[in-house]
């Protein structure tokens, strides 16, 4: 084994190691991550073996794929091509497609799915560039691209292209928070996980719709005393603000597409 190939195998370790030890504040020290953590195990032995599967040898590639599977409960296809930094949280019930591609830095929570669609040969799975974070139990189906820096919910089903620096959340999944602005690399590569104060655009339609009917009760019940209506609590009429919330968000794939 050359030196060269050494030294690029400690820098992988311990850039693994590295990520693992900034993104999960339970870590308390490496002798803990070497010995606990399937994350870690699931994505070394994936290391090796995809270095298998890209000599051509499959079938020692999928043994060692289900050895892993067998003792860390993560499902990872030899084929998937996962960049430095990737961090498996938890990890039960992961599963990532042959064709799916990480990249830098990228973090997955329990239970997600990265899929495929049909049974056509070629890409199929879907590509997470740097910075992804994907919330526990997501699943991300078809040939898709998400965006650096995007954060899927929990729970969220993506079908759909997701824009750079993006939140997305829902059953089909829908970028609801879209920042527009170019990813700062320093947040790329040090996500804020953070993931769980998702906006609910349903229920900013149900305040507004609540808003309106108070507003409309109140002006019925003055025009029937003979008074003057009062005046309007809120913050203006809600509707146009939560139509160009829903505009955004039916924009955004046709725009990542």
């Amino acid at each position: 084994m050359s030196t060269g190939l050494l030294s690029r195998m400690r820098a992988a370790l311990r850039r693994d190691l590295d990520a693992a030890r900034e993104r999960d504040p339970a870590a308390r020290s490496t002798t803990e991550l070497v010995l606990t953590y399937p994350g870690l195990h699931a994505v070394w032995m994936h290391r090796a073996a995809h270095g298998l599967n890209s000599r051509g040898w499959q079938l020692p590639a999928r043994v060692v794929s289900q050895v892993s599977r067998f003792a860390t409960g993560i499902e990872i296809h030899p084929g998937a091509t996962i960049g430095p930094g990737f961090f498996i949280d938890h990890g039960m019930g992961v599963v990532i497609g042959e064709t799916a591609e990480i990249g830098e830095d990228v973090t997955v929570y329990q239970g997600v799915t990265l899929g495929g669609t049909g049974k056509h040969a070629g890409k199929r799975h879907p590509t997470l560039r740097d910075g992804v974070i994907v919330g526990a139990g997501a699943s991300v189906l078809g040939p898709l691209e998400i965006g650096e820096g995007a954060k899927i919910g929990a729970g969220s089903i993506v079908v759909k292209d997701v824009p750079p620096n993006s939140t997305v959340v829902g059953n089909p999944g829908k970028p609801v928070v879209v920042d527009g602005q170019r990813v700062d690399p320093e947040k790329i590569h040090h996500p804020d996980l953070d993931h769980t104060r998702l906006p609910d655009p349903v229920a900013d339609a149900l305040d507004c719709l609540i808003e309106r009917v108070e507003e409309l009760e109140a002006e019925i019940a003055a025009l029937r005393a003979g008074v003057e209506p009062p005046p309007s609590m809120g913050d203006g009429d809600c509707r146009e603000r939560v139509k160009a919330g829903i505009r955004e968000a039916r924009r955004a794939p046709r725009d990542a597409a």
